[in-house]
C-alpha cells in the first residue's frame, strides 16, 4: 500500500493538512505514526485506511480487507453487540455460518460474551472500543489501521493488542497504529512515520535490540526508590499506576521498557 504525493484539506480553500505526502508499507510491515496532538495522525490513517479520499495524488495497493479502529468507536447506534457485529460480518462478506464463528470468537477472545445483548449506547468506552476491535478483525485484513487502539482498554484487552497485531504480520498483513501512551514499545521492529509541517517523514526500524515490556508490582512505600534505579539503568518507564503516587512517567525509550505498578 503506498500514498503517491497525497495532499489533503477538509475544504475547498481552507488549510492543507497534508502536502505531498509519499510513503508506503508493505506486506508484513508495521509502522508506528507518531506527532503532536493536532499534527494530523489520525487524518493520515483515516487516508490509509480509505475513510478519507485524497484532495490530491493517489493511494495505490491498498489491500481488498482493510481493519479500522477509530480512536473513539462510535457506539451511538441501536444495536446489540452480536447485532452489529453479526451486520458487520455480512456486509463483509461473510456466510452466515462464517458470520456467527467469527462473531463468537471475537467475543469470547475480548470477554464481550456478557455484553453481547447489550446495546451500543449502553457500554462504557472501554467495552465499545472492544467492539470496535472486533469489527475490523472478522474478516482477516490485509491492512489494519489503528488509532490509538489501547485508549480505554483493561490490562487484558491491552496485552491482546500487540498478539494481534503480530498475527495480522504473520498472515502477511500490514499494520499502522498511532500511539500516545508509550504502548508501541511492545512492537519492536516496527517502522516509525512521524507527521509534522503537513508532511510524513519516514524512520525505518533501527535492528538494535528489542524492547519487552515488565510489569512490576511494588508496595507503594518503594516506588520512588524503584523508579529512581530503573531509571539509573537506562530503563523507560511507561507510567505508574496507583494511588497518589506524583510521579513523571515520560521520557525516551532507553534498553528495555519497564511498567511499574503498585
Amino acid at each position: 500500500m503506498r500514498l503517491e504525493d497525497v495532499w489533503l484539506r477538509y475544504r475547498r480553500g481552507g488549510p492543507w493538512v497534508l502536502r505531498s505526502v509519499t510513503i508506503g508499507i508493505g506486506p508484513g510491515e508495521a509502522a508506528v505514526v507518531l506527532g503532536r496532538n493536532g499534527a494530523g495522525k489520525s487524518t493520515l490513517l483515516q487516508l490509509v485506511a480509505g475513510i478519507l479520499p485524497p484532495a490530491r495524488g493517489r493511494v495505490v495497493d491498498r489491500p481488498a480487507v482493510v481493519g479500522w479502529v477509530p480512536e473513539r468507536f462510535p457506539a451511538d447506534q441501536p444495536f446489540t453487540v452480536q447485532g452489529y457485529l453479526t451486520a458487520v460480518a455480512r456486509v463483509r462478506g461473510l456466510s452466515p455460518a462464517q458470520a456467527d464463528r467469527a462473531v463468537r470468537g471475537w467475543l469470547d477472545r475480548l470477554g464481550l460474551g456478557p455484553f453481547q445483548g447489550v446495546r451500543l449506547a449502553q457500554l462504557s468506552k472501554g467495552t465499545a472500543q472492544k467492539v470496535g476491535l472486533a469489527q475490523a478483525l472478522l474478516r482477516p485484513p490485509g491492512l489494519l489501521v489503528l488509532d490509538e487502539p489501547w485508549e480505554g482498554l483493561d490490562a487484558a484487552a491491552r496485552e491482546l493488542v500487540p498478539e494481534v497485531v503480530g498475527e495480522v504480520l504473520a498472515d502477511g498483513g500490514s499494520v499502522l497504529v498511532s500511539d500516545h501512551r508509550g504502548e508501541t514499545a511492545r512492537l519492536p521492529g516496527a517502522r516509525e512515520w512521524t507527521v509534522a509541517d503537513q508532511t510524513v517523514t519516514e524512520r525505518a526500524p533501527t535492528g538494535g535490540e528489542a524492547l519487552v515490556v515488565v510489569e512490576l508490582a511494588i508496595p507503594a512505600t518503594q516506588v520512588a526508590d524503584a523508579v529512581h534505579r530503573l531509571r539509573a539503568e537506562g530503563h523507560h518507564i511507561l507510567r505508574v499506576r496507583g494511588h497518589d503516587v506524583p510521579l513523571p512517567v515520560t521520557g525516551p525509550v532507553s534498553g528495555a521498557a519497564a511498567e511499574a505498578a503498585s
